[in-house]
């Protein structure tokens, strides 16, 4: 199946001529399904959405055996697509599930598809020296870990790549140490607690349906900016300079040059601010640490 020019609409109205789900199997519909391996999460979470109808993350799931629905076998890869598969089109929000009478993460495919930005991995060949520009550091808890450990993240989240931006993220043999260094940290996985790696997907994800951007830790400080996403587009990489998630260690460094300005004395930069839930502009010395989600 061919990437779509523009977002493309399936009519997959309720009929009763799928035997599934009371769906019309038009070409396009059998096309897109064709494209799935059948016997992955991925596929099995695209079941479930077919529907078109709200799902919530908590309980419509168990089936696929997996806990981060959100990730690249589930919700994300689903909406990146792939290189014979365009992204779906899904709208995602927070509500009471009727089902497991829960406060949840839910969503709905609209039934429209995208070009298809896929995910190419680093190749094997690269990660020792990916690992060893980025020093083996996590960066969050700065702590060298065994490779078993980490995650070599893009900066930069997948869901806000262009077709154009995806070229620049994937030339892992052209990059230099510099450029590494630019694009991508170094996460830990899951080691009984939550992966950084899954939040950070969540509050990316979140962004995105809200414009809300992320708070690591529930610290609502940005380097540039504010809690509000800023560009029109969507696929402005702009938008999340500045962010917590997008680059720690930045972040973590003027966050210790604030605290330490702030006291006794207020600081004169214009893009450092931390913001409280209502979105305003805290005055100086009045900083929102602890009151973030």
């Amino acid at each position: 199946m061919q990437s779509l020019p523009t977002a493309h609409f399936l009519m997959v109205s309720r009929h009763p001529t799928d035997q599934f789900l009371g769906i019309p199997m038009t070409n396009e519909l059998r096309q897109l399904e064709e494209s799935f391996n059948k016997d992955t999460k991925i596929y099995k979470v695209y079941l479930v959405l077919k529907d078109q109808q709200w799902h919530c993350r908590g309980c419509d799931y168990p089936h696929v055996r997996t806990s981060q629905i959100a990730g690249g076998s589930g919700i994300q890869g689903l909406q990146r697509g792939t290189g014979s598969r365009a992204g779906l089109i899904l709208e995602s929000r927070t509500d009471d599930c009727p089902k497991c009478q829960r406060r949840t993460r839910q969503d709905r495919w609209t039934g429209k598809l995208e070009p298809a930005v896929p995910a190419t991995a680093i190749p094997r060949n690269q990660i020792p020296r990916f690992l060893s520009v980025l020093g083996q550091r996590d960066i969050v808890e700065e702590t060298h870990r065994q490779p078993s450990e980490l995650t070599i993240d893009h900066k930069l989240p997948m869901i806000r790549w262009s077709e154009e931006t995806r070229k620049g993220q994937v030339n892992y043999a052209e990059m230099t140490d510099d450029e590494i260094r630019q694009k991508f940290q170094l996460l830990k996985k899951s080691n009984g607690s939550v992966s950084h790696n899954l939040l950070k997907s969540r509050a990316c994800e979140h962004c995105l349906a809200t414009g809300t951007r992320g708070t690591p830790f529930g610290i609502e400080f940005f380097c540039e900016d504010g809690l509000q996403w800023e560009p029109e587009n969507p696929k402005d990489p702009a938008g999340c300079v500045g962010c917590g998630w997008y680059d720690f260690d930045r972040w973590r460094r003027e966050l210790n040059s604030r605290l330490q300005e702030e006291s006794p004395c207020p600081t004169t930069s214009p893009h450092h601010h931390f913001y409280r839930r209502d979105g305003n502009r805290n005055s100086a010395g009045q900083s929102s640490l602890g009151n973030g989600g």
